[in-house]
Formats: structure tokens, C-alpha cells, sequence
């Protein structure tokens, strides 16, 4: 049985850039900026989704952020999860 005392830190921080990497394909392939983005999640500021998008100071989406934003996009969450997908940004 797997124990997540062996998942390290970089395989944590690597997942959501994955992450922040298929918001960023799914957004811009749906032809939103990441202000629009923003305030169709009731954002007043793109920070956000600008920090989460690249990992920046940790910042990542939350499940409930991805559920919106799969909303929003017309998409699956499971599209923005997809670690194995390799968008072309």
C-alpha cells in the first residue's frame, strides 16, 4: 500500500503547475483573458488566477476554484486535472 509520507514536495508543487498550466490552455483556447477569467469568478483583480496559473508564491486553485472554472470554460474539472496532458501555450 502507498503512503503519502513518500510524495514529495516538488511532486506536490509540480502537480499544480500542471494545474495552473491546463486552466491557462483551457482558458486561452476558449478565448478568455484571465481579467475575464477573473471576474466571472467574482474577482475584482487577476491575481488569483495570474499567481495560480504559474505557481507563483504557492498560489494554486482550490477545488472549488477548478469546479467554477470548469463551469465557466465549459469543460470537465477532470480536463483541468489531466496531469497527463501536454497543452501547446
Amino acid at each position: 500500500m502507498k503512503n503519502v509520507e513518500n510524495l514529495s514536495v516538488d511532486a506536490i508543487d509540480e502537480f499544480h503547475k500542471k494545474i495552473g498550466l491546463n486552466v491557462k490552455y483551457m482558458r486561452t483556447k476558449k478565448g478568455f483573458t484571465q481579467l475575464q477569467l477573473s471576474q466571472a469568478l467574482n474577482h475584482k483583480s487577476v491575481g488569483l488566477v495570474s499567481q495560480a496559473e504559474l505557481y507563483l508564491k504557492k498560489q494554486h486553485f482550490n477545488l472549488e476554484h477548478l469546479y467554477k472554472i470548469a463551469y465557466i470554460l465549459d469543460c470537465k474539472v477532470g480536463d483541468l486535472i489531466d496531469i497527463k496532458r501536454k497543452p501547446k501555450i
